[in-house]
């Protein structure tokens, strides 16, 4: 059994955002980088799937350079090997292609990425690479098991849940309750600076679309104290000025 698990490389959850070029790009300098969270969550299901020799797992991202210490994380936390696409994830659409074109020439039987990026919250990436090659995906799922043929997957629904066999290759999105995030031992740090890490340089995409610009939310109000004995001055506020009753 092979996996391929997608990672990001996004800002720690800290990190104060800000917008340089006219505000059309992100300002990574002073940005503490980490893997998507919910494609930590990928990953750890991924490893439990392979333990005991069942399989191998490798991680893909597309990046430059810069993302290879929050691969090697993804490596640390017991990834096999990691592949890096040599370009800027522009968008959803450039980087599934890259994803579907490394993939078509190996042969992976399970896809797995994180339910969406934490950065720009698309939940598109998983699907596009389903449809790229002509495999079922499944979105933001919650339990998946697999017998090394067939897979059941587990999806919340409006009011219970489905659950979907698959048999046969697919992707798949992960959500919360999917696995538990592994934590890097000092072993797995150790191994992962040694473990393959190859850089595949992209393959050409059109440009079919292009972020005109970026808008952080407008600054919070000021606030309005009501003492706790005048109960009936903020059912009033809430009432007339709030308009929340």
């Amino acid at each position: 059994m092979k996996i391929l698990v997608c990672i990001s490389n996004v800002p720690d959850t800290t990190t104060k955002i800000t917008f340089t070029a006219d505000n059309t790009q992100f300002n990574t300098a002073g940005v503490q980088y980490i893997v998507n969270p919910y494609d930590e969550i990928a990953l750890s299901r991924a490893i439990e799937l392979c333990e005991g020799g069942k399989g191998t797992v490798t991680v893909i991202n597309v990046g430059e350079a810069a993302t290879e210490p929050t691969i090697r994380k993804a490596l640390a936390i017991g990834a096999d090997d990691a592949v890096r696409i040599n370009a800027a994830p522009r968008d959803a659409y450039f980087v599934a292609t890259q994803i579907a074109e490394y993939a078509k020439s190996n042969d992976f039987d399970i896809i797995l990425c994180g339910r969406e990026s934490i950065d720009y919250n698309g939940s598109q990436v998983a699907a596009m690479v389903g449809e790229l090659l002509d495999i079922p995906s499944i979105s933001i799922i919650k339990k998946l098991d697999y017998d090394g043929s067939n897979a059941t997957i587990e999806r919340e629904i409006e009011g219970g849940k489905e659950v979907v066999s698959v048999s046969g290759k697919f992707v798949a999105s992960c959500a919360e309750g999917t696995a538990e995030a592994k934590i890097p031992n000092m072993r797995g740090i150790m191994s992962a600076r040694t473990k393959p890490l190859q850089v595949v340089e992209a393959v050409a995409v059109e440009e079919v679309g292009k972020i005109s610009k970026f808008e952080t939310p407008a600054p919070r109000g000021s606030v309005k104290l009501v003492p706790a004995e005048n109960a009936e001055e903020l059912i009033g506020l809430l009432h007339s000025e709030a308009k929340v009753i």
